[in-house]
């Protein structure tokens, strides 16, 4: 049995997941603007994003739908309202990080099952912060990007990437990915669904990691890194574009940040309202028809 027949939902409940994970993920990006980092020496401890939110989503409801909206929300929210929009090289971020978020979600069969979650989380941020770590080497080896860590040795990128992420998957991945995502997927599992107007996953039902790692999915994947790769290599060049940094940011100051936070917070709260008023009209029709 395939992965598709296991789970489905319909247009409207795809699109309801895409602009929770959206808004949800999106607020989240904007609280952790408002978080300092905590230098250590030469590394940096800061909590880049909670990746909890969308692998949560992944696991639970649509891995696709949720991928997608977690990193569209972290564009609009948290790069464009806050004028801080990099042009073509955030189409590096959006891909990478969906791809990561997907391949979480679609590699837990059971929520309930605490290993495959483990699994499928850190598959997910390698994925993610392994395919930015080589951009980031290839940029400075190819030499789009200028960066030696040791005066002469360019080489030196690898150590400091590699410092990186290494603190971003047990720092940032453990507290802050891992840990509330093994906690709240088995608790949500079964009980948010419903209330949400949603069929929860069918645990029950077993497929071998093959039916999952498809040849066409590893295709889509390496085309997908492709194009990561491309547009990143773009952003350090003459063909950059997309770049958008408003002025009014500088008249406004610090606090303009609460706008985008309470937009971002009442498309949740509507985007949780719409679900469940679905989900009451659905229980009165089932009533009606027995």
């Amino acid at each position: 049995m395939s992965v598709n027949t296991t789970y489905q939902l319909t247009q409207s409940q795809k699109m309801m997941v895409f602009v929770l994970s959206m808004s949800l993920y999106g607020l989240s990006n904007m609280f952790t603007e408002l978080i300092p980092s905590v230098q250590l020496g030469v590394i940096e401890l800061s909590v880049e994003y909670f990746a909890f939110i969308p692998l949560t989503l992944c696991i639970l409801f649509h891995p696709l739908y949720a991928a997608i909206g977690a990193s569209l929300g972290e564009i609009i929210f948290g790069e464009l309202m806050l004028g801080q929009f990099g042009g073509i090289g955030e189409l590096e971020k959006f891909i990478t990080f969906s791809l990561g978020m997907f391949i979480a979600g679609i590699l837990v069969r059971n929520p309930l099952n605490r290993k495959q979650i483990i699994i499928a989380v850190f598959t997910g941020l390698l994925v993610h912060h392994l395919l930015g770590t080589m951009i980031d080497i290839g940029k400075v080896w190819v030499g789009v990007e200028e960066f030696e860590a040791v005066p002469g040795l360019a080489e030196s990128i690898v150590v400091i990437e590699g410092v990186a992420l290494l603190n971003d998957l047990l720092f940032s991945g453990v507290l802050f990915a891992l840990l509330p995502t093994l906690y709240l997927v088995p608790r949500l599992y079964g009980k948010i669904e419903p209330l949400l107007g949603m069929k929860p996953r069918d645990r029950q039902v077993e497929y071998s990691i093959f039916q999952i790692v498809t040849p066409k999915l590893v295709a889509v994947s390496i085309l997908l890194s492709a194009i990561a790769i491309l547009s990143e290599f773009l952003s350090e060049t003459e063909w950059a574009f997309g770049e958008w940094e408003p002025e009014f940011l500088g008249i406004f100051g610090e606090w303009f940040i609460w706008i985008p936070i309470g937009i971002a917070t009442i498309v949740v709260l509507i985007t949780i309202q719409v679900m469940r008023s679905k989900s009451k009209k659905n229980l009165k029709g089932n009533e009606n028809l027995g």
